[in-house]
C-alpha cells in the first residue's frame, strides 16, 4: 500500500527477520488477486491477495494481515484470504494484526512474527517503522508542491525517488535525521516556477485506493502534471496517531477526532470504513479554503457509498467542488484522465471568477 513497505521492512530488519518485498503492485498482480476472488469483493481485498501470492511464489516463510473489528469488509478479508491460500496449498505461516490494539497489538504482532523476546528491540523496531512513516508522509507534502510546479515534467519524481532512497537505508534515529535532510534537499533541486497559478485538492476515500499508486492509477502524479498541488487527507502518519501511539506522545486533535467533530452535523457515528472521515474531510477542506476535494472509493464498498450519499446535503453549508472515482479492476484509464482534467478545469474557472469577484469588491 504506498510506501508503507518502507517502514514496516525497516522494523523486520531490526528484529534479524528478513522481509521480502514484491514486485510492485501491477496488472499481473491484479489479475492473480482477481482469479481467486469472490466477484463482489473490492479492490484492495484482490490487490492484497494477489500480492500475497506473488511473495508466496517465492516461498516466503510468513504472511501478514491487518484486521479490523469495526463494520467494514476488512474485518473479514483475513479469514478469507487465509483460506483461499490453504485452499491453494501454501503453507506458510499466517500472522494477523488487530488494527485498534494500538501499541500493544503491534508489539505482539512483531514478537510473534520474529520470535524476539528483547521489548528493548522490539520498541527499537517500533520506533524506527514509525519515524520513517511520518518522514515519508513529510516529504510526500514536499514532493506534491514541487510537482506541481514543476518546469519540465517529471523531474520531481526524479528527484523524490532519489530521496526516498535515503530514508530507505536509514538504519536508526541519528541516520533517519540526515536521511530526511538529503532527501528534502534532493526533492528542492526541482526547478519550479514559483509565479505559476495552481490549484489545491484534497483527496480523501478508502485509505488504500487514497495512498495506493496502482489501486488510484498514479492520481497524484496526473494531477500534477495539470498544476494541482495535492493533499492526502488520510494517510498513515495520522492513521497511526489514532490507533498506535499512546495518548501522551500525542500533540494537538487527532484525524479521527477532527472526524467525529465536523462529521456531526451530517453524519453522527462511525458507520465503517472511512466513511466518517471522508465526510469530515470534505468539510475540512471547505473551511480551509481548498479548491477542490477528490473522493475515491472502491466499487461495492458500502461506508463509501453511504459517505457519497451524504455529501449532496453538504453542499447547502459547503461550496467546495467534489469529485467521486469508484474504482474497479473495470476502470478505463482514459475515461478516468478525462474526468479528472474537466474537473480541473471547473476548479481553475471557479477560483478565477471567485479572484476576480475579489478584486472588484476592492475597486468598488
Amino acid at each position: 500500500m504506498g510506501n508503507v513497505y518502507i517502514a514496516w521492512s525497516a522494523a523486520l530488519k531490526k528484529l534479524g527477520v528478513e522481509p521480502f518485498i514484491p514486485p510492485y503492485t501491477s496488472k499481473k498482480t491484479l489479475e492473480k488477486g482477481t482469479k481467486y476472488s469472490p466477484d463482489s469483493i473490492c479492490l484492495p481485498y484482490k490487490l492484497i491477495l494477489g500480492n500475497f501470492l506473488q511473495a508466496l511464489e517465492k516461498d516466503v516463510d510468513y504472511v501478514a494481515m491487518i484486521s479490523s473489528p469495526g463494520i467494514c469488509r476488512l474485518g473479514e478479508y483475513g479469514q478469507s484470504i487465509k483460506n483461499v491460500l490453504k485452499d491453494m496449498g501454501y503453507e506458510s505461516r499466517y500472522a494477523e494484526m488487530q488494527l485498534y490494539d494500538g501499541f500493544k497489538g503491534m508489539y505482539k504482532f512483531l514478537r510473534t512474527i520474529s520470535d524476539v523476546k528483547n521489548p528493548i528491540t522490539i520498541i527499537k523496531a517500533i520506533n524506527i517503522a514509525v519515524r520513517k512513516v511520518f518522514v515519508l508522509d513529510r516529504l510526500e507534502t514536499l514532493y506534491s508542491y514541487y510537482r506541481a510546479r514543476e518546469i519540465t515534467i517529471g523531474t520531481a519524481e526524479k528527484h523524490y525517488n532519489k530521496a526516498l532512497s535515503f530514508i530507505i537505508d536509514a538504519d536508526n534515529t541519528k541516520e533517519l535525521k540526515k536521511a530526511e535532510k538529503d532527501a528534502v534537499e534532493e526533492i528542492k533541486k526541482t526547478e519550479i516556477d514559483v509565479n505559476r497559478e495552481v490549484v489545491t485538492v484534497d483527496i480523501t476515500g478508502e485509505i488504500f485506493l487514497v495512498l495506493d499508486m496502482f489501486a488510484n492509477q498514479n492520481i497524484e502524479k496526473e494531477l500534477g502534471r495539470m498544476g494541482v498541488q495535492t493533499r492526502r487527507s488520510l494517510t498513515v502518519s495520522s492513521f497511526l496517531k489514532d490507533a498506535i501511539i499512546p495518548k501522551w506522545f500525542k500533540k494537538g486533535e487527532t484525524h479521527l477526532e477532527r472526524a467525529f467533530r465536523m462529521a456531526k452535523p451530517y453524519l453522527m457515528r462511525d458507520i465503517g470504513g472511512d466513511a466518517l472521515e471522508s465526510v469530515s474531510d470534505v468539510a475540512y477542506a471547505n473551511e480551509r479554503g481548498v479548491d477542490g476535494i477528490i473522493h475515491i472509493s472502491p466499487f461495492t464498498c458500502m461506508p463509501e457509498i453511504m459517505s457519497q450519499n451524504i455529501f449532496p446535503t453538504m453542499r447547502e453549508n459547503c461550496e467546495i467542488p467534489i469529485l467521486t472515482l469508484i474504482m474497479d479492476e473495470q476502470t478505463g484509464r482514459a475515461g478516468y484522465i478525462t474526468r479528472l482534467e474537466a474537473f480541473v478545469d471547473l476548479m481553475k474557472r471557479r477560483k478565477f471568477y471567485k479572484q476576480n469577484k475579489s478584486l472588484a469588491k476592492c475597486n468598488s
